[in-house]
């Protein structure tokens, strides 16, 4: 039975948060009791009340109501009431402190004052908080992080690339690789990183309008990246606040435009300060030494004033080399101040990637050529021993002496740095196209609207008057035929429907113009044909493109066919589906490689069938014959494509602008086109520069995706996050296919758990099965569910104390072990990445009545499981009973905890001076001989290094959690 005297302070098992209470009166068994700090009064019964006094013990530092502190030395007691004797905490003058003057807003949430107090929590909440510290430190020191938890396929020319850039300081890099080697991806893994890193925190994304919402998607989806589109409307919300709209968002998506032609938006932008600036399609931005676009203007403005900086584009630099210079002088315009200049240095380069070209060879090496690389490695004399072994008839010694010659080749190389191109002949594991022309008769009904159609934009002729012919359905609507729809009398329809139902084992995607022909046709399958499809067009919300995208993945209960319009061929990849059809044709060559890139993609396991249905003496016709027989658009990749439609454009678009039009008329075009891009071609081939392909696909690509491979199958994290799921009360609901349904409860211990909304959330661990489903979230170690649980129990009570049983009939009944947590933790920005070298670091100890460390000799999950749980009553009566011995033992194990901290720490200093030491001499022996090397790198390195040696030695230890076991023989 409790003792209770007024004025004494204790505080409520069952609700915690209301502070410490004050015996105001005791009426026979009936308590009353007043929380100052919350205003609330409670009644109890004295031999039932679910109270804990509040005491302290020596060394505890305790808050007075006047606002000083008393550091603990001796206590007595009087009439009930605990009098603590001791020194002011900040005077260290002698000082005492009375029960009844203890602060009434003390807060107990140290894990021992908990214990003591009452507030034990359960012992599986335990083993959370000490799998969450373990997993926490494991995550940060892993050198993977950005990278596995991209909802991407493991490529590793993508790898290579992401983690080469991704882990620099203030990258400046420009992605060329060929259209559907994934630039957008590579270039979301380096912004993934680098804002896990925190290398970055603030990023602006600069892009063709057309775009924005594609990039928002992907970031979203693929990265868990919350980017915001800001557009001129967004831009004056601002205008009576007067706060520059770019500085109110972290992460920002904006078309190129609103600050190209805005000098208020494009001044805004560059005042505020920028991480990482993005620019995608950046071949458009034009600049010669006489004049300079808006555009480039734009972004060499923003360069100035941010520190990294990705430029995306597609276009070789063969088919525009000043152009692919002054992107270059965007990254350093130190470097490329001179365009003159550059040519010179890269023909000095050139004498170098024919070296690399022979190195790949099977030949051997001539004695002139082995002079050129002794002459270029004459400074440190670092490949010697390679050069000996390079003609070498031992197979294994050759491979590797000429990998090692190679690799310095690329280190010292021009613009290996800041340039990677990945091309699909360099780059294996493409499909074979398949292509399957249909000629079809133009409709009668048809004739009357194409005739008025041409005879009204005869004289004042567009690209889009053209366009038009090849999707004759919107003409014959604009005639006006509400009683007699197109569908039903375009032979396009009756082909499609019979090839789908023919063929129902395969997944179909249809592509066309607009958002109303897919809406059309899907109507038209499923009320005549009976055929499941669903669409995807501009006009959806991103969740409902989803569901439907979701649909057509699923290979049991999924529809056959999915319509898109063109923002079909806009970011998303349905590489599960391998029959394309292009329900009409574009008039751009690029965006029919768009279209074609949505199943034609590195990683699709099946040959692709392209469809193409035509009408005879038409546009489309012609249009289909020139894409094909003339730049060879459908059979293959075509990047030169549009380079060759600018040139022909006006007086092709002119031929065709007829109806009934002899089969003759683009002969011509075809010819002059064949020329045009076989002469491209061969510029391309003999343009490439082997030694800046082997610098962007890497040798390292593999081996990075085999180790993320090796945490996909690890099922620790599922293990994990179920715990979790568990402990805080969020429901679980198995959907069959890897797939699992998180919903919010009424009872969970977080109101908010991080990233689950009150519609909840479908989830997957399972990198396949995400890939497939739009809808599916794919949960990593790199998550910001599982990133947030990591910060959200750190931060909190839970778990950190507990009280178990041990059922041991070999050791003494009572016997007792108290275990510690401590953590040893530096306050280091998050920009010098403390983690890669001391993260949250957790240190465990397994003290006997006596102080002995038991630790290394009794692993922490072995004896875990022995342990059994203590109902809460029984708990409290045990920790205060044994009060005393814990807080003595507490002292002993920060005695030893110090002890480890200290080696923590030196080990940390250690492999911090190491690693960065020796990327730091790297780099300062590489930039004597390559100036793509720039100082902000070195310097960045240099600061880093101090200012971690500095942050790692002042960090500080604290204890995280304790358990109480005692031996039971029941």
């Amino acid at each position: 039975m409790n003792y209770f005297a007024l004025g004494q302070r204790w505080i409520s098992d069952s609700e915690s948060d209301l502070g410490l209470g004050t015996v105001v009166a005791v009426q026979g068994r009936r308590i009353s009791m007043l929380f100052p700090a919350t205003g609330e009064n409670r009644e109890y019964v004295a031999d039932t009340a679910p109270l804990t006094r509040v005491t302290f013990n020596q060394g505890d530092k305790v808050d007075s109501a006047e606002g000083w502190s008393i550091i603990v030395e001796d206590i007595e007691e009087a009439d009930g009431i605990f009098i603590y004797f001791g020194r002011d905490a900040d005077s260290g003058e002698d000082a005492t402190l009375i029960e009844t003057r203890i602060n009434h807003h003390l807060k107990l949430n140290k894990p021992q004052d908990r214990l003591f107090t009452g507030q034990i929590d359960r012992n599986d909440w335990y083993d959370l908080r000490y799998q969450t510290r373990r997993h926490q430190f494991a995550y940060q020191t892993n050198d993977l992080v950005g990278l596995n938890g991209a909802r991407t396929s493991l490529i590793p020319h993508q790898l290579h690339i992401a983690k080469e850039a991704g882990q620099r300081v203030a990258p400046r890099v420009l992605l060329a690789d060929e259209v559907g080697l994934g630039k957008t991806i590579e270039a979301g893994m380096i912004i993934h990183q680098q804002l896990l890193s925190g290398r970055a925190s603030r990023v602006l994304i600069l892009l063709p309008e057309s775009l924005q919402y594609q990039w928002l998607v992907e970031m979203l989806r693929r990265f868990n990246l919350p980017f915001s589109i800001f557009d001129e409307e967004r831009c004056a919300e601002y205008v009576e606040s007067a706060e520059n709209p770019f500085e109110t968002e972290q992460l920002i998506i904006c078309p190129l435009s609103l600050l190209a032609n805005s000098e208020q938006r494009q001044q805004q932008a560059c005042a505020a300060s920028w991480d990482l600036v993005v620019v995608d399609e950046a071949h458009h931005l034009k600049w010669s030494p006489d004049e300079v676009s808006p555009e480039y203007r734009t972004v060499e403005l923003l360069a100035a004033v941010s520190q990294g900086l990705l430029l995306l584009t597609a276009t070789p630099d063969q088919l525009g080399h000043e152009s692919h210079f002054a992107r270059l002088r965007l990254l350093d315009k130190e470097r490329f101040y001179d365009y003159e200049a550059f040519v010179a240095a890269e023909y000095q380069f050139k004498a170098t990637a024919l070296l690399a070209k022979q190195l790949v060879s099977a030949d051997d090496l001539s004695a002139d050529q082995k002079s050129q690389l002794v002459e270029l490695n004459a400074e440190d004399g670092s490949i010697a021993d390679a050069l000996q072994l390079v003609n070498t008839t031992d197979a294994e010694q050759r491979r590797a002496s000429r990998k090692t010659i190679i690799a310095d080749l690329i280190d010292r190389h021009g613009t290996g740095r800041v340039l990677f191109r990945n091309t699909r002949a360099s780059v294996k594991g493409f499909p074979q196209r398949n292509v399957h022309p249909i000629a079809l008769d133009y409709p009668d009904e048809y004739l009357p609207g194409t005739r008025w159609w041409l005879d009204r934009h005869q004289d004042n002729r567009r690209v889009q008057d053209v366009a038009a012919l090849l999707t004759p359905e919107f003409i014959y609507e604009a005639e006006g035929h509400e009683d007699h729809a197109w569908w039903l009398v375009d032979p396009r329809v009756d082909w499609l429907s019979e090839k789908i139902k023919s063929n129902k084992g395969q997944k179909y995607l249809v592509i066309c113009a607009k958002a109303s022909t897919a809406l059309t046709l899907e109507k038209a399958f499923r009320t005549l044909q009976g055929i499941n499809s669903a669409v995807f067009h501009e006009g959806m919300s991103i969740i409902e493109r989803d569901r439907a995208a979701a649909w057509f993945a699923d290979q049991d209960e999924g529809c056959q066919v999915l319509i898109c319009s063109e923002i079909g061929s806009e970011g998303r990849n349905f590489q599960f589906a391998s029959q394309l059809v292009l329900f009409d044709l574009p008039l751009n060559p690029d965006l029919l490689e768009q279209r074609i890139g949505r199943l034609d993609r590195i990683g699709q396991q099946n040959d692709i069938d392209i469809y193409i249905p035509y009408f005879n003496g038409t546009a489309s016709e012609s249009i289909f014959k020139w894409l094909h027989q003339g730049i060879n658009a459908f059979s293959d990749t075509c990047p030169a494509g549009v380079t060759v439609f600018e040139q022909q454009a006006d007086a092709l678009l002119d031929a065709i602008f007829q109806l009934d039009h002899d089969d003759e008329v683009v002969v011509p075009f075809i010819e002059q086109a064949n020329t045009i891009i076989n002469e491209l071609n061969k510029q391309m081939e003999e343009g490439r520069d082997i030694l800046l392909e082997l610098n962007s696909k890497g040798t390292d690509g593999e081996a990075i995706a085999e180790a993320i491979l090796e945490m996909d199958d690890d099922t620790s994290l599922i293990a994990f996050m179920f715990q979790v799921f568990d402990v805080y009360g969020v429901q679980q609901d198995e959907k069959g296919n890897q797939c699992l349904v998180l919903k919010p409860t009424e009872h969970m211990l977080e109101p908010h758990f991080p990233e689950l909304n009150e519609e909840g959330m479908t989830i997957s661990f399972d990198r396949d099965t995400a890939l497939m489903r739009d809808d599916v979230r794919f949960i990593s170690w790199d998550h910001p569910m599982v990133q947030g649980c990591f910060e959200m129990i750190a931060r909190s009570e839970v778990g950190n104390n507990a009280v178990s049983f041990l059922p041991n009939k070999a050791l003494p009944e009572g016997t007792y072990f108290v275990e510690l947590m401590y953590v040893v933790e530096t306050s280091a920005p998050k920009a010098l990445q403390p983690g890669r070298f001391l993260p949250p670091t957790p240190v465990r100890l397994l003290l006997d009545k006596s102080g002995n460390n038991l630790a290394e000799k009794v692993a922490y999950e072995s004896f875990n499981k022995q342990l059994k749980p203590v109902n809460k009553q029984m708990a409290s009566q045990v920790a205060t009973a044994l009060q005393k011995e814990i807080h003595q033992l507490i002292g002993k194990g920060e005695l030893i905890a110090k002890a480890q901290k200290d080696a923590i720490i030196k080990a940390a200093t250690d492999n911090a001076v190491n690693d960065i030491s020796a990327e730091l001499n790297r780099m300062q022996s590489l930039k004597k001989i390559n100036p793509s090397i720039r100082d902000i790198e070195i310097t960045a390195l240099e600061q880093q290094k101090e200012e971690l040696v500095q942050y790692i030695g002042q960090a500080g230890l604290q204890l995280d959690a304790v358990r109480l076991i005692v031996v039971s023989h029941q």
